[in-house]
């Protein structure tokens, strides 16, 4: 999930004009409520934009509050003194690095020299990286993903299938491959607001997150509520309830794992 204030409201580009519902500011009081509801302890709060500052103000908000159990932050991977930076930062909860790479002109953004400098920076710090990206990214991320499997690695958002149109090549085609690496993860996440804002049922998500659970398994999948985004097509409850429907049947123990323990062994997150 995710945290802003007014300065980070200022500083979005993402923010589009038929977002104005989420244009506030968003805190763990907003939230906390709808978790204690849903049996969830803990979060880990993920970055919204490109800013070390943004990381610092999470790492300080996490050190306030019992709510947070990791940040996923953001540095510039491309910078020189990027190991110099995670060293910095490393000493509080910050559990890994991540990058609006969708936003990157450059499809293969990911396959720069000095964007994988910064990659084995993360490995060495033994951090984890969560892969934001659309279909047109997902063969430099896979390359990526290759090239590094001491680093652990997470698809946020199922890598934002157009849900909405029903169309589903050549995403699947592309996010296949990534089943046969161990190191990699798959975040159930952000579906919501890939499928129509209005009118959207669980059968529209079904077919995506079907494929993603055949390919990762449940020792592979996290839930993610994307909150307080989810809220422009859905409430935090019903996110949580149509992740449920559309895995279909849970057990118990799949569903500790995907609604939590997956989550804490893949952030390092203990306790």
């Amino acid at each position: 999930m995710h945290f802003w204030g007014p300065r980070e409201l200022a500083a979005y580009e993402w923010m589009t004009p038929e977002m104005d519902a989420i244009r506030r500011p968003f805190a763990p009081d907003d939230l906390r409520p709808q978790l204690e509801a849903n049996g969830f302890d803990r979060v880990v709060v993920v970055q919204t934009y490109s800013s070390v500052d943004e990381t610092r103000a999470f790492l300080e908000l996490a050190e306030r509050t019992d709510l947070v159990a990791g940040v996923v932050g953001w540095v510039d991977l491309t910078s020189p003194d990027v190991a110099e930076t995670l060293a910095e930062l490393r000493g509080g909860p910050l559990v890994g690095i991540r990058h609006q790479v969708h936003d990157e002109p450059d499809p293969e953004w990911l396959l720069r020299d000095d964007v994988r400098r910064g990659l084995a920076a993360l490995q060495q710090a033994g951090l984890t990286y969560d892969i934001l990206v659309k279909t047109p990214e997902l063969p430099a991320a896979l390359d990526a993903a290759r090239r590094f499997p001491d680093l652990p690695m997470v698809i946020d958002h199922i890598a934002k299938p157009p849900i909405a149109s029903g169309a589903r090549e050549p995403w699947a085609e592309r996010m296949a491959p990534f089943a046969e690496l161990e190191h990699v993860r798959c975040k159930v996440s952000g579906l919501v607001t890939e499928a129509d804002w209005e009118s959207w049922t669980v059968d529209d998500l079904r077919p995506y997150v079907q494929r993603v659970a055949d390919w990762f398994g449940a020792d592979r999948l996290l839930f993610g509520s994307d909150w307080p985004v989810c809220t422009l097509a859905a409430s935090f409850d019903e996110v949580v309830r149509a992740c449920e429907d559309s895995l279909g049947g849970l057990g118990r123990s799949a569903r500790d794992l995907i609604f939590g323990a997956n989550a804490i062994s893949f952030y390092q997150l203990g306790g």
